[in-house]
């Protein structure tokens, strides 16, 4: 049997879809396995062992429309279902199964919050797609593997030991995602803890801000100088992950990564929080309640369309530091 699934973005959702990816692998016999995501997020699933193919998009699925034809697929798993999604499965032509996407009870919790929203998590949800096909979910971890050149020796960079250290991820796509800097000075201030902090190439200024403001602190910033997967590292290396609602928050799961993950215009809600399907007391989620206007969206905005960003700016951050230390043994 051989089998397309299909997830373009982004890194959350595209590690979020790996316990179905090794249970597709694992409980069907001989199965081939091909992937179909975005040229960006590639690395997310290069290295993963129960995918024998990768297939890539830039902007359209017709660069790949004609090799996918050819691989005469005997099932295709939609688990981004979107008018994308929907062409290429009209083109190749083939059975498919997808998950429920919940598109309109999503709107309703952004436009009239009021929520209707299954207790689910994405992962059970994603599963759904597979049942017709005897696959069921082993409530084990998602999965995100990397190979030894990504591994970042930390004793030799910054003569940090593994687990002694806790690890900040700045970053997000959207800025009402973002713990904004005020809120992290507030965080930081009451721990006294080796900090090491990840992001991208868009998040080095933000940093330097932050190591500024500590100068007598054990900081460091990684941002831009890694690769997602080198960061993933660094990330596994932690004692404890404060994150934002994004990406590196999934793949520290992965690792059963003791998380406090800090909500801005995201809600839980939407079925995202970390998944530990056997392990929740490892991670905890930190959210201002009773907003008339959260969420504001279902991914995320800029800046605050009503320009107060209580969603963040009104964070207990004395409740967020005392849960990070408490993860490492210091009420």
């Amino acid at each position: 049997m051989k089998i397309l699934v299909i997830r373009f973005s982004s890194i959350g959702d595209i590690v979020l879809t790996t316990p179905v990816l090794r249970a597709l692998k694992k409980q069907i016999p001989a199965v081939e396995l091909h992937f179909l995501t975005k040229v960006g997020f590639k690395t997310v699933v290069a290295n993963n062992p129960h995918i024998d193919r990768v297939f890539a998009i830039d902007s359209s699925i017709s660069e790949v429309l004609q090799e996918l034809k050819s691989e005469q697929y005997d099932y295709i798993i939609d688990l981004h279902k979107n008018a994308r999604t929907l062409a290429l499965r009209i083109k190749l032509g083939r059975p498919v199964y997808s998950f429920p996407k919940l598109n309109w009870k999503k709107l309703l919790l952004v436009k009239v919050k009021k929520n209707f929203l299954p207790k689910l998590h994405i992962v059970d949800r994603y599963f759904k797609a597979v049942e017709q096909l005897g696959v069921r979910n082993d409530n084990l971890p998602g999965e995100f593997y990397i190979s030894q050149k990504d591994e970042v020796n930390l004793q030799e960079k910054f003569g940090l030991q593994s687990k002694t250290f806790l690890a900040i991820a700045i970053g997000a796509q959207f800025a009402t995602k973002r713990m904004p800097l005020n809120k992290l000075k507030e965080i930081i201030e009451k721990i006294n803890l080796p900090i090491v902090i990840v992001g991208g190439p868009m998040d080095v200024s933000f940093a330097e801000s932050l190591l500024s403001i500590f100068p007598d602190k054990t900081m460091y910033s990684t941002c831009g100088a890694y690769n997602l997967a080198q960061s993933a590292s660094i990330v596994k290396q932690s004692k404890v992950l404060l994150t934002n609602d994004t990406g590196m928050m999934h793949i520290a799961s992965c690792f059963q990564l003791p998380i406090v993950s800090v909500w801005g215009n995201t809600v839980p809600a939407f079925g995202m929080y970390p998944y530990f399907p056997q392990h929740s007391e490892l991670f905890s989620l930190h959210e201002v309640t009773g907003l008339s206007c959260r969420p504001c969206s279902k991914i995320g905005f800029q800046k605050c369309p009503k320009g107060h960003f209580k969603c963040m700016n009104q964070q207990d951050s004395l409740a967020i530091s005392q849960e990070i230390k408490s993860r490492f043994g210091d009420s």
